[in-house]
Order: structure tokens, then sequence, then C-alpha cells
């Protein structure tokens, strides 16, 4: 949620922010809405501001008068008009309360302010490599995609995962099921190293967890809702995990906190049919090894840099060819200020694949689920960082085909997870 004092100072600067993101022009619509309920809204507690001086002026009138000894129709008076005074004053209350509501409730849909340092674009096409790791080895006419190499042998099962819960689902069996483990094993041992702290959190959420981080009310249909019970299945570990310091005041001494957590992630992937209808690049369920930070203003750019490093670390030691993108103002994410994507090479497609999405998203969700600390010159919001450790699925993928020798039929296992899972190769 973006900060109501910037757009009252400076309303301008908000709308060109939303420009930068090509904000449809419902988002202007709403902004407008926000800036005339929140001029009433002054309007009205100026009238209150003037009324506890009258009532404030009044008890000191009437106390004066008793002290005096006069009693009768001039106190009667005074008595009568702070009386309706207050009166007015609770009127107000329940005035304000409800505007500060219409406000917050129109919030929810105002996307947060993109940091001046990321690159104007239109689109993800003018998106920034960053960096290249690694050369790829292996291309389409070098593997059997994943999808062919799955059906084939029966460790990924899309039949069964149709029947067993309909499209977009899937059933992992024998060593692709072990490798899906160690990858997860894996990443979790490998980010706890790198200072984070293993967390187990729920899987469902309620609404006003997964409204603190954005995703909701914009993105509801996106969400899997379970009606009877008002939970959410998590998109992302990111939901608890931004969750768990809700409406709670941290010390400035344990910032940075840095938590970590693989969990299933559901997401109903509305709007994406046609997109990546076979194989497992976009199933409605998955797996992922999250990361989130919380830290400071000032520190909180550094350590998105360091949160990309801590998503690379694991492609390193996988030993994977892949990319960082840093995403152009139109394709950032709603709730972030700037985004780096990691991008891992799948050869069957012949092209690089997201695999890690890490952001800072600066006070916007601590704003929402109202998250602060103690500095040395008041409390303020934490700044909130996430990013996939990764997304376990995509890794999945790109280990079958990435260490595929598909004239032997062998895949090599990465020398980091041959202890995991206890040989060096598997055949099909």
């Amino acid at each position: 949620m973006i900060d109501i004092q910037i757009l009252r100072s400076n309303p301008e600067f908000v709308k060109d922010a939303l420009k930068l993101r090509n904000a449809h022009a419902d988002i202007f619509v709403t902004l407008e809405k926000i800036i005339s309920i929140d001029q009433n809204w002054r309007k009205v507690k100026k009238e209150e501001e003037l009324l506890r001086a009258d009532r404030n002026k009044l008890t000191m009138e009437i106390a004066s008068l008793k002290k005096a000894g006069k009693i009768g129709k001039e106190v009667d008076h005074l008595i009568e008009k702070s009386g309706i005074v207050s009166t007015r004053i609770k009127e107000i209350a329940q005035e304000t309360a409800k505007l500060e509501e219409e406000i917050k409730q129109h919030s929810f849909y105002i996307p947060n302010i993109i940091d001046k340092s990321v690159t104007k674009g239109t689109s993800d096409k003018d998106n920034v490599v960053v960096k290249t790791h690694g050369k790829p080895g292996k291309h389409a006419k070098d593997v059997l995609d994943h999808h062919v190499l799955g059906e084939k042998t029966g460790w990924i099962d899309f039949d069964r995962g149709v029947k067993l819960a309909g499209h977009r689902f899937s059933v992992l069996s024998g060593p692709v099921a072990k490798l899906e483990r160690a990858l997860i094993n894996f990443m979790l041992n490998l980010q706890t190293t790198n200072g984070y702290s293993e967390m187990c959190v729920p899987h469902l959420v309620n609404t006003q967890t997964i409204t603190s981080t954005g995703h909701l009310p914009k993105f509801a249909e996106q969400l899997y809702k379970c009606p009877d019970d008002g939970l959410w299945l998590i998109p992302t570990a990111e939901v608890p995990l931004t969750g768990f310091y809700a409406n709670e005041i941290l010390e400035e001494k344990n910032l940075p906190t840095k938590l970590c957590a693989y969990t299933p992630s559901y997401r109903r992937e509305a709007g994406e049919y046609g997109r990546d209808i076979k194989g497992l690049i976009r199933q409605h369920q998955f797996d992922k090894v999250e990361l989130v930070k919380l830290c400071t203003p000032e520190s909180s750019f550094s350590e998105l840099e360091s949160l990309v490093r801590d998503a690379e670390s694991v492609l390193q030691a996988l030993e994977l060819p892949y990319r960082v993108i840093e995403l152009c103002t139109a394709d950032t994410g709603f709730a972030s200020a700037k985004t780096y994507d990691l991008e891992v090479w799948l050869p069957s497609q012949d092209t690089y694949r997201e695999i890690s999405s890490c952001s800072n998203c600066t006070d916007f969700q601590a704003r929402r689920a109202n998250i602060k600390y103690r500095a040395k010159d008041g409390v303020k919001f934490v700044h909130t960082l996430n990013g996939s450790g990764l997304a376990v699925g995509r890794t999945l993928i790109a280990i079958l085909e990435n260490y595929q020798d598909k004239a032997r039929g062998v895949i090599t296992i990465p020398k980091v997870l041959q202890d995991y899972m206890q040989e060096e190769e598997i055949k099909f």
C-alpha cells in the first residue's frame, strides 16, 4: 500500500509512477477517488480539530464558573453546548473511520511506486540482461523434452495427474520424485548456510494475511479459496513468511531478518490457457523454496542485490547455465519497486525460462501488514523483499535436460546432489 502522505503532497508523482507501469485507465480513476475521499477526510478532520478546541474552551469556562459559584442558566447553556459539540465529534469519528476504510479499500488496487533506478519500458521486450553465467551446452536436437522423457519412463505421469485432479496436475515417481526431494533438501540446506532461518509454515492462510502481500483483492482470480473457512491456499511461501511479523514492531539490531521455507504453491493460472500446455512449466501446484527478507529502508536495495546472489548460488552449485534480467517499469510486478528475474537455460526450448523472481517491495507490504521496526529516531515501517530460491519443478526440468545424454540414455546427477540421491546417474 502506498504512503498516503506521498499522494497528498505530490499526486502528480504518483500518477507519473503509474504511467511508467502502463497502468490501466481504471487505476487512474481509482487514484482520483482516493484523492477526493482524502480531501473530504481532511476537511472533516479539520472540523474535528476546531470542535475539540471549542470543547476544551467550553470545559474551562464551565469549570471557571463553577469555581466562582456561578451555577445557573449560564452554566447549563454551556454544558448543553458542550454536549452538542461532543455529539458532533462522535459523529465525525464515525465519518472519518468510514472514509479511512474507503481509502484503504481503493488503495489496495494501487501498485507500488517503481524505483527510479528501474529501466523505463513499455513491455517485457524492454527488460535488460544484466548478467549471463555459463554457456548452454545442449539444444533441442540434443535432448528429449522433459515431457517426452517423463511419458517414456512413466516418471512424470500427466494422465494420472489429470485423473486425480484435472488439467495442469501431474504425478512424479521413482528417481524423478527422489530428485525433486533432493533438490528441496539441497536448496534449504544451502540457504540456511546463506544465513536464512528455515521455517515450516501453513499452506492455508486467512484473508488478512494474503491481502498484506498484495495478492488480494487484485489477484483473487489467480488464487484458490476455501470459502467455508475463509482461507486461501498460498500462491507462494512469501505470503506466510511476510505475514509472520504482521502487527509487530521489530528491533533494528535484529535486521535484516532472513527467512526461508519450502512449500507447495497453488495458482489457478487464470488467463494462461494455451501457454505451456505440456510439461511441468505451468502447473496449478508446484514446489518452491522461498526467500524473504525484512530490513531497514536504507539497506533494502543492497539487500536486493544479495538476495539475487543467494538465488544464483543454487544455479551455480548445480552448474546450470542462466542469466539475470532486470525487469523494466512496464513488467515489474504489482507489489514490487524493483525486480530481477533469474532465467535458466532449457535445451528443449532453446531458450532461457524464468526460475526465480527477486523483488524489493519497499514498505508496500509492510504498510498492509503493519510491520515496523524501532529505529533511533522513531518507529518506522520495514522494507520487505522476496525471491524464489528456487522454483523446484523448473530446476528439475533444467537438470533432466541439461544433464541428459540422449545417446546413452542417462541423466547425470549434479555433483552437489549425488549424496542426496546416493547415485551418480539415472538410466532411462
